[in-house]
């Protein structure tokens, strides 16, 4: 028998989803290698899933004078951890992982930023996003 990764329902198929919403997570999966459950999750709301989607391009894939991918993924998982999203940190994390290629400081910023030994641009960065309680 195998758990529900949702109370919410989830597509059998992405092929039985409107064609923005499975060419959008699509898209993911090819440049992630899997769809994230909670893409499988929005998508029984496909109006939310939209909303969820230009909101997350609007602030993270644009391109940016001021912060790079792997700066905006630190905010993110810093402030997940502070609101204990582990689902947050663990994907978010791979993110700066990724972006920053250096593979402990993701997990140095969700535990404790001030101690992580970033820069004094990044800590201040983090600092500000705290702050505001992002």
């Amino acid at each position: 028998m195998t758990t529900p990764i949702s109370r919410f329902p989830i597509p059998e198929s992405i092929q039985d989803l409107p064609e923005d919403i499975r060419d959008a997570m699509l898209a993911v999966q090819e440049k992630a290698g899997f769809i994230p459950n909670v893409f499988l999750m929005l998508a029984h709301r496909p109006d939310e899933f939209r909303a969820f989607f230009a909101y997350h391009d609007a602030l993270m894939e644009r391109e940016s004078d001021t912060l790079t991918k792997a700066e905006k993924e630190m905010i993110v998982v810093a402030t997940s951890a502070r609101n204990r999203c582990l689902y947050c940190v663990v994907a978010h994390g791979a993110l700066v992982r990724i972006y920053s290629k250096d593979p402990l400081l993701a997990d140095q910023v969700a535990v404790n930023h001030r101690v992580a030994g970033l820069s004094e641009r990044h800590t201040t960065m983090i600092d500000f996003a705290m702050h505001c309680g992002l």
